[in-house]
């Protein structure tokens, strides 16, 4: 039986198949994760530094945390917002998320 193994030699494998088409999916899979998962996020942080950029005293902002307030106050790394009158607290810029809801 063994013997017959070895008569047999290897199993030719015939013709090589080109290297590119391969890995043809796996770039087609990559494209498609770039295009719909990393472009978009991508431009919504570069969006969102520009607004934090544009931050400037009276604007009416919301936190990551829920909390509503205008800004009162702003250093290179802390926004100081007014949530009530004489109520001051501190935040870190980058935990704004964006305008006020309109009040209705």
């Amino acid at each position: 039986m063994i013997s017959l193994a070895y008569a047999m030699g290897a199993p030719s494998g015939g013709k090589a198949g080109n290297p590119i088409m391969a890995f043809l999916p796996l770039i087609i899979i990559f494209a498609i994760f770039y295009f719909l998962l990393i472009r978009p996020q991508q431009k919504r942080a570069k969006e969102h530094k520009n607004f934090l950029e544009s931050l400037s005293r009276g604007d009416e902002v919301m936190t990551s945390g829920g909390l509503i307030g205008r800004i009162a106050g702003l250093t290179e790394d802390v926004v100081t917002l007014e949530v009530a009158d004489k109520t001051r607290i501190k935040v870190a810029r980058s935990y704004i998320l964006g305008k006020a809801p309109k009040k209705k």
